[in-house]
């Protein structure tokens, strides 16, 4: 009995962390329709600084489940709820330096803890929460660029894109750099250059994308010595590249302020 007792306080447990933090924890949600670009394709319109109004203070009491998706089908609601999780905000610092992508959950955080300095584009998102002192509901537009308060340290150096394979893949667009068929990412492997045991290196400049047959073929020789010239030169993605390659779901307002931030000798076409 004791044991029954402690697995149903831990189930109910369980169950209330869920509906806490499950996704919905902010009360219901409803996505503003806006094109996303998957490729760089900057949108020819511009958008203006858009300063964020004075909010009386918020509470949460418990979920709200009142948009759409509670009343739409199974399918749908895997749509709606997938199109929600994939949705992903620009975090810039108050002076505009670019920092990363964050999840709409962040980005309501810092709206609720009054900590944007300013946004740009047109809403993406809107965040239905709970009710405030007066008995009106809470309501947070998201935007998809938000600059938080304060500033990067002066002469902050941009990160350097972690090696993975997902993001080696994106940079040579899932092509095989030797015989230039288009793979899926379980077909491709990891290449270096100069092969490991002759003295290469696992860096950005030394690797490519292979596809498995062409891996083995080359075997532990240089492309010269296996007769395989490389279609492309390897390079290291810029910060601004990295997070262009790592985002399936870039609105146009987010792709037309990176593409604006590319490097001049940018290899992205």
């Amino acid at each position: 009995p004791h044991l029954t007792r402690l697995r149903n306080a831990c189930a109910k447990r369980l169950v209330h962390k869920r509906m806490r933090w499950g996704g919905w924890g902010f009360g219901s949600c409803e996505i503003a329709p806006q094109d996303s670009y998957p490729h760089p394709n900057p949108s020819p319109e511009g958008r203006g600084v858009q300063p964020l109004p004075h909010r009386p203070r918020l509470f949460y009491s418990q979920p709200v489940m009142e948009s759409h998706t509670a009343a739409a089908e199974p399918d749908n609601l895997r749509t709606v709820v997938a199109d929600l999780h994939s949705t992903r905000v620009l975090s810039l610092d108050a002076g505009g330096r670019i920092l990363d992508w964050i999840s709409w959950q962040d980005a309501a955080c810092l709206y609720a803890r009054r900590a944007v300095a300013w946004t740009l584009g047109d809403s993406c998102l809107t965040i239905h929460g709970g009710f405030r002192n007066d008995g009106e509901q809470s309501v947070i537009e998201l935007h998809p660029i938000v600059a938080s308060r304060g500033h990067c340290r002066s002469g902050a150096v941009d990160p350097s894109p972690a090696l993975t394979n997902v993001a080696l893949f994106a940079r040579d667009r899932h092509v095989c750099l030797y015989c230039g068929a288009h793979f899926s990412r379980g077909e491709l492997t990891r290449d270096h250059v100069l092969p490991l045991s002759r003295g290469g290196k696992d860096i950005w400049v030394n690797v490519v994308t292979a596809c498995l047959h062409c891996n083995i073929r080359k075997g532990g020789r240089t492309p010269q010595q296996a007769g395989m010239p490389l279609l492309a030169v390897p390079y290291r993605p810029s910060w601004v590249e990295h997070l262009i390659l790592s985002n399936r779901n870039i609105l146009a307002d987010q792709m037309e302020f990176l593409v604006h931030h590319l490097p001049k000798n940018r290899r992205m076409s």
